[in-house]
């Protein structure tokens, strides 16, 4: 487990949320699965909560408009100093910003959501009152953010000019990754996974949560509704599945090596 600090790198994954069609079913699910409990969020863009595990801030969870068929997937908030420069680089860069930058609720914060020049969507966050997610690495709480794209050289290129990650790459007959580090610390991934990426998604940031027992959160996710894409299976990190939920998002969960 880690307690997150205050202060955050330009670059930090820094909160994850989700809009769905049934805030209800996605409550129970989750709820279910990872023991999360459901505050009131800011009503601005419809009906919001804010997920907590043990008092701390795990996640956001939206309900979209009625009558509207919005794609259904978790989506990853870098931080940013300040979100109007962040989304001028983003534009200067290749990619491009859909919503914002606009002012949260409450004075929480800035925000925008943007996509890099491959058409992975991703969020900007400029804390105020609300600094994203108050622990990671714990059961139940975020773990890792990665980028699963073609090829990991030219849009991490794009990432490094954004934000100003340090890279450290992987790159083999079989294998293409690459570490984004900030002050010399890992912080996301970039994998490239060239004709294997998912036709119906394209590339997209893949959201990691910590589980007890990567097994059984496989099996709990069925007996919930949801499905298994990727059973259990060992890799270098730890013991992983990929999984969507009972709308379809996608996310995988990880008991970790440490863990």
């Amino acid at each position: 487990m880690t307690e997150v600090s205050a202060r955050r790198p330009q670059g930090t994954p820094c909160w994850v949320s989700l809009l769905v069609r049934s805030l209800p079913v996605t409550e129970e699910f989750y709820g279910r699965l990872f023991g999360w409990e459901f505050q009131p969020g800011p009503k601005h863009f419809g009906p919001y909560v804010r997920a907590v595990r043990e008092g701390r801030l795990v996640a956001g969870i939206g309900e979209g408009p009625k009558g509207r068929d919005l794609p259904v997937a978790w989506t990853t908030y870098l931080c940013s100093q300040d979100a109007d420069a962040t989304c001028e680089l983003i534009r200067d860069c290749g990619g491009t910003v859909g919503v914002g930058p606009l002012d949260a609720d409450d004075e929480a914060g800035r925000m925008a959501i943007a996509a890099d020049p491959s058409g992975a969507v991703f969020g900007v966050w400029q804390p105020n009152t609300h600094l994203g997610v108050g622990v990671v690495g714990e059961p139940g709480t975020l773990v890792w953010n990665e980028l699963v794209t073609r090829e990991s050289s030219t849009v991490g290129k794009f990432y490094t000019a954004v934000f100003g990650y340090e890279t450290q790459a992987v790159v083999s007959a079989d294998f293409d990754h690459l570490t984004l580090r900030l002050e010399g610390r890992p912080v996301a991934g970039i994998h490239g996974v060239g004709q294997a990426l998912p036709r119906d998604r394209g590339p997209h940031w893949m959201t990691y949560f910590a589980v007890r027992d990567t097994d059984e959160a496989a099996r709990r996710v069925v007996e919930l509704g949801g499905r298994v894409l990727r059973g259990p299976h060992d890799s270098a990190y730890g013991r992983v599945a990929t999984v969507e939920d009972p709308e379809g998002a996608v996310f995988t969960v990880i008991r970790t090596i440490e863990s």
